[in-house]
C-alpha cells in the first residue's frame, strides 16, 4: 500500500469520525463540541485535497 493510498484511507476515516462526533454532540446538547468537530472534519478534507494535490503524479499502488 503506498503512502498515497494509505493517506486517502487515514483522511476518509478521519472525516468520518469527526462527523460522527460532531453529529453526537450536537445530538446531546453540546454545540460547542459539535462545531469543533465539525471543523475540524472540514480541515481534514483541505489536507486530504492538499496531500492528492501534491502528490499527483505518485500512483495509488
Amino acid at each position: 500500500m503506498s503512502l498515497k493510498a494509505f493517506h486517502l484511507i487515514f483522511v476518509s476515516m478521519m472525516t468520518a469520525l469527526a462527523l460522527g462526533f460532531g453529529i453526537w454532540g450536537f445530538v446531546n446538547q453540546l454545540p460547542w463540541l459539535g462545531l469543533a468537530s465539525l471543523g475540524v472534519a472540514g480541515l481534514v478534507v483541505f489536507y486530504g485535497f492538499y496531500f492528492l494535490k501534491k502528490l499527483k503524479k505518485i500512483s495509488y499502488l
